[in-house]
């Protein structure tokens, strides 16, 4: 029992330090949970109570180094909890890996445009919120909400990409705002997975405790180098979360 709780700590650290930076993070804590002898629901439930901690850390960090823009998040937030909600029950009702396929290209897509397209998410173009890009951002935000409540692999590539093209963030603050309403779509599994029973506190609280710390580490890191130190991860993790996807879809299928 020791070695599994040291063993999930030390990839707690990692997934968090990681997944603040450019998201992809459950490409890691996931499978550790699964080596341990996880159930696969227990697996989500104690990694979503795990996550948002580091979420949480992570998202606080942000804001107060002003990376978070309030104003647009208060139209957003909403449309991400909504979303979250209907693909949570949606995902009762059907078969996830219906989006597998789907999923996979626009991974690929984002991973390779953003390594090829040497201005994408290098400055920070924001001039300000209007209209449209408020109503595109809700869209944006049920849709992710929907689809990491649904299914999940890669939201934080996503999001990032997503308010970079919106909005004209550069990767600094596309990955503030991003960690807001991924935790927010977190948030809202876990209440259902806590519902559920199907977190498993014993050892969910220690990696919790580690993903904090990679957490804060990981965000006080990209706020100090910027958005050419986030590129880079953020291209291997999106390639890295398709490359897992190819692998089941091709191996363990």
């Amino acid at each position: 029992m020791v070695y599994k709780i040291i063993f999930l700590c030390a990839a707690g650290f990692l997934s968090a330090f990681v997944d603040s930076i450019a998201g992809g993070g459950g490409l890691i804590s996931v499978p550790a949970y699964f080596m341990v002898g996880f159930p696969t629901h227990y697996t989500l439930g104690t990694n979503k109570f795990s996550a948002t901690c580091g979420s949480l850390v992570s998202t606080a960090k942000f804001a107060q180094s002003g990376k978070v823009d309030k104003g647009i998040l208060k139209v957003l937030l909403p449309f991400t909890l909504l979303g979250a909600a209907t693909g949570v029950y949606t995902v009762l009702l059907l078969d996830s890996n219906v989006l597998k396929p789907i999923v996979l290209t626009l991974l690929l897509g984002v991973g390779i445009y953003s390594f090829f397209s040497k201005t994408v998410g290098m400055e920070d173009n924001f001039k300000g919120a209007t209209k449209k890009t408020l109503i595109i951002g809700s869209i944006f935000a049920f849709a992710m909400g929907f689809y990491d409540g649904f299914f999940g692999p890669g939201v934080g590539s996503f999001l990032i990409f997503g308010l970079i093209k919106i909005y004209g963030f550069d990767f600094v603050r596309a990955s503030g705002n991003a960690k807001a309403m991924n935790l927010m779509s977190n948030f809202t599994s876990l209440v259902l997975f806590a519902v559920k029973g199907k977190i498993f506190y014993l050892m969910g609280i220690p990696m919790a405790i580690f993903m904090t710390i990679g957490a804060r580490v990981g965000t006080k890191l990209a706020l100090k180098e910027g958005a050419k130190f986030i590129k880079p991860i953020f291209v291997t993790m999106s390639l890295g979360v398709a490359g897992k996807m190819i692998y089941e879809m091709l191996i363990l299928k």
